[in-house]
């Protein structure tokens, strides 16, 4: 399984990154033109923001278990899900999610591809 370190690094698929509350704290220039977002629209955020709201409670409850019992069920697998552009457009894509502890925080990172 890819590390949190490799996946911030990739600079030719869309990438994004997210801290232990859940909140964007990184988007690279690919997912910039993959899906519409820019930095400023998406730093801060929460991640149910690129998450359609028919996936959100399920989003929530994998991940506040994830942080409780920091045993993962879908890291490292290439997900089929949904993601929501800037437009509103939900759009088929292949998700792989990966956890790292970052100076003792859990941080999470993601590439997005379009399928």
């Amino acid at each position: 399984m890819p590390t949190f370190a490799e996946i911030r690094a990739k600079q030719d698929v869309p990438v994004i990154a997210a801290n232990k509350q859940g909140l964007v704290t990184y988007i690279n220039s690919a997912f910039e033109q993959a899906y519409g977002w820019t930095e400023s629209d998406l730093l801060g955020e929460p991640l149910s923001t690129i998450i359609p709201k028919t996936l959100h409670d399920a989003h929530h409850a994998g991940f506040s278990r994830f942080i409780h019992t920091e045993k993962p069920t879908l890291l490292g697998k290439n997900l089929p899900l949904k993601i929501v552009t800037k437009t509103g457009q939900e759009i088929e894509a292949e998700h792989c999610i990966v956890a790292d502890k970052v100076n003792g925080e859990w941080a999470f990172a993601a590439t997005i591809q379009k399928r």
